[in-house]
């Protein structure tokens, strides 16, 4: 995911100040794709370097903020960028490492934090719900508005396999320690073939 195409998009939809831009950020595309603000202000300034965006004079006033718009130059890297070829990035998840490595090493404590992994998980499942409740009361008319449900959607989808795998992880954790040694020693031979390939 590229930060300056999502901040381009984010622009498209609505000129924006820095910090009203970061705080639409928060509320969008940011449950997708985390910025700090600060990371977003940065970028902004990159943005303008390169001719993508420009800012225009704060309105006279004090306290007044200077305000971002695309310029079409931006428009068009946006184009490029979407329609570009890209292959699936590899999954990299330290959990699953360090769920491995449980099953090597013995009990670790690692159930603490799955617990609050779920609460985590659930909290969002939860926040996508409203959100979906709120803006998506009937099926979407639009093929903006269809695009943007699909997007939560594949959050909601998202939030409910990390449920699943952190529940069953909770289930084999919870198990004595002694079964589970037998188990894995039962079946060490195919572990090692799953980890040769």
């Amino acid at each position: 995911m590229s930060l300056p195409h999502a901040l381009i998009t984010a622009l498209i939809e609505q000129d924006a100040c820095g910090s009203d831009l970061a705080s639409r950020f928060d509320r969008s595309i940011g449950y997708f794709w985390h910025a700090t603000h600060q990371q977003i202000y940065r970028e902004l300034g990159r943005l303008e370097v390169a001719g993508w965006v420009e800012s225009l004079p704060p309105e006279s006033g004090r306290g007044r903020k200077r305000v971002y718009r695309v310029l079409p130059a931006g428009r068009k890297e946006l184009q490029r960028w979407v329609a570009e070829q890209q292959d699936p990035k590899p999954m990299r998840d330290e959990l699953m490492v360090r769920l491995w490595a449980e099953a090597v090493i013995g009990p670790t404590g690692l159930v603490k934090e799955i617990r609050s992994r779920i609460d985590l998980h659930k909290e969002k499942l939860a926040l996508y719900g409203r959100i979906e409740s709120r803006d998506f009361p009937s099926v979407p008319r639009t093929r903006e508005a269809a695009l943007r449900r699909l997007v939560l959607h594949s959050g909601i989808q998202y939030e409910r396999y990390w449920l699943e795998i952190l529940s069953a992880a909770l289930g084999v954790l919870d198990r004595p320690a002694k079964e589970c040694l037998k188990k894995s020693a039962d079946h060490a031979p195919e572990t090692l073939l799953v980890a040769k390939e």
